[in-house]
């Protein structure tokens, strides 16, 4: 009797046979409007069936942890990629391509013809100077996502931030050398600009809390530069671990300057900067402008804007390089507040 009683008890329309801890099979009530509720979710575990599926096409079955490969070694610019007929060998779910602006360049060309069934391109700044970014779209696909960067910074992505153009003027035994050089010696006199480091000594002073990056694209330059005010300098000759240690200071708050070649346009981690004065640029180069601009765009735990300066000097070639630069991050959003500086700064 008492048996079936608990039978019948257990076939009702709003009875379930729930598991629990010790693997007993006992009845439980299912709370009135849930399987309604239920129901209601069932398109969206659909949805989420596939979406899983997709995914385990590309990386395979899902929690199963597989090897990275390398690609990009090889011993010299002129040799093959040693590993590349490993990559070819397979079918591959999903490539990523990191910083894609780059994969006309020949590393990346060499890759383009991967079998795989899904490819995703990520970049910050989609320019070249080529004028070869259909071959991106060419070799991976149409774009899909694209946010200005002034949107990312209102939803405090990264840092709002100040560019500033600052003009110096040339000394008159400067400008005579300028005037009597070939177009493309003009240029590299005008970023030497030896005013350039009295101005940048202010901008220092002006920003004495500041976490300050200090960028050029010549040695003999930087060199000076590192000298004079002081500060450790990072090249592509110094060694790894003298870099890693100069940057563990800087995170530390043990060195508030720091002096880069264009070294520092890729891959440093230096979040606290927020003060990046760009002294000389490879010519017109959008994109190394932008490159630039991130390094001190990484959201500040105290909420502070980052400032851009660009010392350039006036009246020569490097004016049009610079304008042409801020074109990429005009079309960003961003404004460039020209600044003509003192005569004292020559």
């Amino acid at each position: 009797m008492h048996q079936g009683a608990d039978r019948k008890r257990q076939t009702g329309p709003d009875r379930r046979v729930v598991p629990t801890k010790r693997h007993r099979r006992h009845p439980g009530r299912v709370p009135p409007g849930l399987l309604d509720l239920c129901g209601r979710f069932s398109p969206l575990r659909a949805r989420l069936r596939k979406r899983l599926h997709r995914l385990s096409q590309c990386v395979g079955p899902l929690h199963l942890r597989k090897a990275v490969r390398i690609l990009t070694w090889r011993a010299d610019r002129e040799s093959e990629f040693p590993h590349l007929e490993l990559f070819r060998a397979r079918s591959w779910g999903l490539v990523i391509y990191d910083e894609v602006h780059l994969l006309p360049a020949p590393v990346f060309r060499a890759t383009a013809d991967l079998q795989a069934r899904r490819r995703l391109g990520l970049t910050a700044t989609l320019v070249r100077e080529d004028n070869r970014e259909e071959d991106v779209f060419a070799l991976i696909g149409p774009k899909r996502f694209d946010i200005p960067w002034r949107d990312l910074e209102r939803r405090n992505w990264i840092a709002s931030a100040s560019c500033v153009e600052e003009r110096i003027p040339m000394t008159q035994e400067r400008r005579m050398e300028y005037a009597l050089a070939n177009r493309r010696a003009q240029f590299r006199i005008a970023a030497e600009n030896p005013a350039k480091i009295g101005r940048l000594r202010q901008l220092l002073d002006e920003h004495e809390e500041g976490r300050v990056l200090v960028i050029g694209e010549y040695i003999a330059q930087v060199e000076a530069i590192a000298k004079e005010i002081d500060a450790p300098l990072v090249t592509g000759k110094t060694p790894q671990a003298e870099r890693e240690q100069i940057y563990a200071q800087f995170r530390r708050e043990e060195l508030r300057c720091i002096v880069l070649s264009k070294v520092g346009n890729f891959a440093i981690d230096l979040p606290d900067a927020d003060v990046l004065i760009q002294v000389s640029g490879m010519f017109g180069s959008r994109q190394e402008e932008a490159q630039r601009l991130g390094r001190i765009l990484r959201p500040k735990a105290d909420g502070r804007a980052a400032h851009f300066f660009t010392l350039v000097s006036r009246d020569t070639r490097e004016e049009e390089f610079a304008h042409h630069r801020k074109l990429f991050l005009t079309e960003q959003g961003y404004s460039c507040q020209i600044v003509i500086a003192d005569e004292r700064c020559s």
